[in-house]
């Protein structure tokens, strides 16, 4: 729901900014579409062998939870290819893969249901969703609200119209129309960093703190339509729609500075040690490397699920 909360480090006049921590990531929800973005397509990727209870785990999840035999998921679907909607409806993707994982592990059935990506924390504190599993970015003040297991690794990149018509350096966006996901490190990258730099260096500012929109698949659709100049999102989701949409879009500069996914539960859940393990279990027996690959997102795996790892 790209972002889902990842430190940005940009480029201006030359100098090198300093990297900001910005808190609500929506690196993970973004769903770039097909030929115009707005369709979602099927995963390239081979198929996942199945999943295998490990009675250990099982035996750490709570009474309660296994009585009802499902893991209630939280995830903003538009944001692909990490969860999003095929063109069925179903939603679909690396997050999604693994929550159903970790569920069989723990000898669970995974109920994933598609929520605003801003509205999925605060559902895990209201006892709705279980687990929030959205390309959330492990922070320090997310730790202060849920606790988090570390799966993945992401950065920020952006993207322009293929051939950069407008000719944007990625170490200067003063003055561009950029499109971002609400609740986004990305959007905040834009009030946070970007704006502040550009007032320093008496340069205009990026109109309204960028063009902000609920769905990622409609960050996509405004720059290929030419609403807006560049899109910033987390790196996978970026390099998801430049495939998704047929070459309309190219890869604007290099990705910066990458940070943790995490699942998040509530804070102290009896629920975290069970999840945490499960997910290194499928590290460990090959299915983890099985759904990257599936998605493509290889690039971003870990060796280790970590608890409440974030550096910032």
């Amino acid at each position: 729901m790209t972002a889902r909360t990842l430190r940005t480090r940009l480029l201006l006049a030359g100098a090198v900014l300093a990297s900001a921590s910005l808190t609500l990531t929506a690196c993970g929800s973004s769903g770039s579409g097909g030929s115009s973005a707005g369709s979602s397509g099927a995963s390239a990727g081979a198929s996942v062998a199945a999943v295998t209870a490990d009675p250990k785990l099982a035996a750490l999840v709570p009474a309660d939870i296994k009585a009802g035999g499902k893991l209630v998921v939280g995830a903003d679907a538009s944001y692909a290819p990490n969860e999003f909607q095929d063109d069925k409806g179903t939603i679909v993707g690396m997050d999604v893969d693994l929550a159903n994982a970790v569920a069989q592990k723990l000898g669970l059935k995974a109920d994933v249901q598609n929520a605003g990506f801003t509205a999925i924390i605060p559902g895990i504190g209201a006892n709705k969703y279980q687990l929030g599993m959205s390309s959330f970015t492990d922070t320090k003040e997310r730790e202060q609200t849920v606790d988090m297991v570390t799966y993945f690794t992401a950065g920020t990149a952006s993207a322009v119209k293929k051939g950069n018509p407008d000719k944007i350096s990625a170490d200067d966006l003063c003055g561009k129309k950029i499109a971002v996901q609400t609740g986004t490190t990305q959007a905040d990258a834009i009030t946070d960093v970007i704006n502040p730099a550009c007032v320093k260096a008496g340069k205009p500012t990026v109109p309204n703190n960028g063009d902000k929109f609920d769905l990622q698949t409609d960050v996509t659709n405004a720059v290929v339509s030419g609403r807006d100049q560049v899109m910033m999102a987390d790196s996978p989701v970026i390099d998801y729609a430049l495939k998704q949409t047929e070459g309309q879009l190219e890869k604007l500069g290099s990705t910066t500075d990458s940070a943790p996914y995490g699942i998040a539960l509530a804070k102290g859940s009896a629920l975290t040690p069970a999840v945490q393990g499960a997910v290194q279990a499928l590290i460990d027996d090959g299915t983890y490397k099985q759904i990257l690959q599936k998605w493509g997102v290889e690039a971003g795996a870990v060796d280790k699920a970590q608890l409440n790892a974030a550096v910032s």
